[in-house]
């Protein structure tokens, strides 16, 4: 969605958002299953995944000499580590709640970002180093795809289908933040080794690495959905419903980003509006009532 004004930059800040999940059904999306399990597969993913930005970025942070740089990047690590609390929390008291046993998929989540990706503790200083940078760049890959669909988020058809408030706030929330700091992990990137060669070869390695999660935690809870296990034709199906009635993003806006991403002049700007997202932190219920 295209805005007459954008601000450019502003000031990040984490909001500390609660969130009620006692009457959000499983199905949370009224006669969409399919599309109501796919969004909610991603709380399976981005608790770890978030942890593991907050801890790479601690990491980078002291090496970091450019000081407006450096407070966008507290501003990340604040907002990310949010993200992670207020998804972790849906785990417990919405999936688990509702039947839905999340413990098997966090631990393969835990051992792929705490043991697979978490820093390099051998090897030479300028080893651990390169490790850093390449994390950096694989954050900065990965970022392309939230923002994608924060953005996503904020301009979904949910609410004509009679979407549960509360889990559309979150994703809401979660999306616009993403969309505010679409901009960080690019630049913190491009400051710790500006290369295009490192860039395409981050994203080579992300895609397949989340397509990968993904169809895994869609299945994962296709196969523990206590409303009966879901066919994969099926699942086929309710996700090509789901994207033609905009409840979940096409497969063609997902190729169209990720071609994006590899020209030489690519902008995370490109991606959403700060216009959009601010306004929407400025009358989410969550962000609203949110403790200082």
């Amino acid at each position: 969605m295209t805005h007459a004004f954008d601000p450019g930059p502003v000031e990040l800040h984490a909001r500390n958002v609660e969130f009620e999940w006692k009457n959000t059904p499983l199905h949370w999306i009224p006669n969409h299953p399919v599309s109501s399990n796919v969004i909610s597969m991603l709380n399976l993913l981005l608790p770890e995944g978030e942890r593991w930005f907050v801890q790479t970025y601690n990491e980078a942070l002291p090496l970091v000499k450019d000081e407006v740089l450096a407070a966008a990047m507290r501003g990340f690590i604040g907002q990310e580590a949010m993200h992670a609390e207020a998804h972790d929390r849906v785990l417990w008291e919405f999936l688990d709640e509702n039947g839905l046993d999340p413990r098997p998929f966090q631990r393969q989540m835990e051992w792929i970002f705490r043991k697979i990706l978490g820093p390099s503790e051998k090897g030479t200083a300028k080893a651990r180093y390169k490790h850093l940078v390449e994390r950096l760049w694989l954050i900065a890959a990965i970022e392309h795809y939230t923002a994608v669909l924060g953005d996503f988020a904020l301009n979904n058809k949910w609410d004509e289908h009679g979407a549960d408030p509360m889990m559309a706030d979150l994703f809401r929330w979660h999306g616009a933040e993403e969309v505010e700091h679409r901009c960080v992990a690019h630049d913190v990137a491009t400051y710790f080794g500006d290369s295009y060669l490192k860039r395409g070869r981050a994203m080579l390695v992300a895609l397949p690495a989340l397509l990968f999660v993904i169809h895994r935690g869609i299945r994962f809870i296709a196969h523990g959905d206590p409303a009966g296990k879901v066919s994969y034709p099926r699942l086929w199906l309710g996700w090509f419903s789901g994207a033609r009635n905009g409840l979940l993003p096409t497969l063609r806006s997902i190729v169209f980003a990720t071609f994006s991403y590899f020209r030489r002049d690519f902008s995370p700007m490109e991606v959403g509006s700060t216009a959009q997202a601010v306004a929407y932190l400025a009358t989410s219920p969550a962000a609203r009532t949110a403790h200082p």
